[in-house]
């Protein structure tokens, strides 16, 4: 049986994390890789070393801020930069292709959420509107017979096993009622969350803050997702949370999370 792999990754500045990135993919080999936050403009996307990693490369950049890729050992036969639906909002925070494989096409998309910043404020609106626009495109997706695969960093924890301390976090940032409820309309969309279709009941993080140790102590979220159409959903073999990047030596804040699939 035929198989590929997908890997979502906040990186956290690209140029800052390549080394990372590329140690990490010649030890784990992944066919497809969603990347967010690459913060990057798209003239200085380090095209070369991930061509020569073997990774066809669609982009989509800014200054300093947000920037979102898809990297791909199968050929990229088209992309759509920016959210459909969300036209005005200049923020690079959604990149869609479709990807070849040696049996079918798969269509893919990197999405980076807006973190929100503070419950009540102008960048939480603007969260609420991207969850909004996002949910009306996927919908769109979501009946497609070919594989749809969106994979990226939602900032947001669906259920209480997602975060650390959910008495404590409710009505905070990345755990307040609003975002869960727009990230459910997603699920309720029939949308499969991958890692916790076949891990129900574990808790695992994606995401642990730099600040107070919180790694150490176990303070994470799980805001990271890979979620499936049906016609992918039926392709899923396996879906995992590699921590090994969050442990490294000047690390993303966010680790990958993995799923393999038949093709």
């Amino acid at each position: 049986m035929n198989q590929f792999s997908v890997a979502t990754w906040n990186v956290n500045s690209l140029k800052t994390r390549l080394a990372h990135l590329t140690d990490w993919l010649r030890v784990s080999p992944v066919d497809i890789v969603l990347l967010q936050e690459t913060k990057c403009e798209d003239a200085s996307f380090p095209t070369m070393e991930l061509e020569a990693a073997g990774y066809n490369l669609s982009f989509h950049g800014q200054k300093s801020y947000n920037g979102v890729a898809i990297l791909s050992k199968y050929p990229i036969d088209e992309t759509i930069t920016g959210l459909p639906g969300n036209e005005g909002d200049d923020q690079a925070r959604y990149i869609e292709s479709v990807i070849s494989l040696p049996d079918g096409a798969v269509r893919v998309a990197s999405v980076y959420v807006p973190n929100g910043s503070e419950v009540g404020s102008d960048k939480f609106a603007h969260k609420m509107r991207f969850y909004d626009a996002l949910s009306t495109h996927l919908s769109s997706l979501f009946t497609s017979e070919e594989p749809v695969i969106i994979g990226g960093d939602f900032n947001v924890g669906a259920y209480p096993v997602d975060v650390y301390d959910p008495k404590a976090l409710d009505g905070t940032v990345c755990y307040h009622a609003d975002e869960r409820a727009k990230f459910r309309t997603l699920l309720h969309q029939g949308w499969c969350d991958t890692y916790r279709a076949l891990q129900p009941a574990m808790q695992q993080f994606s995401w642990w803050d730099y600040r107070a140790n919180a790694y150490v102590r176990g303070h994470g979220l799980r805001i990271d997702y890979l979620l499936t159409n049906p016609a992918a959903t039926d392709r899923l073999i396996s879906s995992h949370i590699d921590e090994s990047l969050r442990q490294k030596e000047k690390p993303s804040d966010h680790t990958p999370v993995v799923a393999t699939f038949s093709d």
